[in-house]
């Protein structure tokens, strides 16, 4: 839940971001000189830009969540096995160990959405982001009947 409330403070706080910046690069447009209409134009393409890219993880975190929860109607969410700290930090082997069953459970199944979600799990524990977000795309790209674009 504290996640969901950052994810959503933290899009609020673009969103106006986006306006304010959007209402400057109008004023620019607005007073009509090349040099102001060049400054206007190129405020203008940040927020569309952040917006693309608020939408585009918005729409990736919310098909994630719609897997976990049908994960988790099925029974077969990943079960927590990690050693951790004494600081509550998953410790690296632990962590290596897991993922070597994910990954093996994944090429014995390349073709279901669970073994990547769960890979996807794999990697984000043993803190490699840009694979574990790969993971995830191609278990939505499964789990939606498309080709995946990884």
């Amino acid at each position: 839940m504290r996640a969901k409330i950052t994810y959503f403070l933290t899009a609020a706080v673009l969103v106006v971001y986006f306006v304010l910046a959007g209402s400057r690069g109008v004023l620019l447009l607005r007073q009509g000189t090349w040099l102001t209409v060049t400054f206007g134009v190129a405020v203008l393409i940040l927020p569309v830009i952040g917006i693309w890219f608020l939408w585009k993880n918005t729409r990736f975190v919310a098909k994630a969540n719609q897997l976990a929860g049908e994960l988790e109607a099925e029974g077969a969410l990943p079960v927590d096995e990690l050693e951790r700290d004494r600081y509550g930090r998953i410790l690296r082997d632990s962590a290596d160990e897991v993922f070597a069953r994910r990954k093996a459970e994944t090429e014995d199944a390349p073709g279901d959405w669970r073994s990547w979600f769960r890979l996807a799990i794999a990697y984000h524990d043993a803190r490699d982001t840009p694979r574990a977000r790969k993971a995830m795309l191609r278990a939505i790209a499964l789990h939606d009947a498309k080709p995946a674009r990884v």
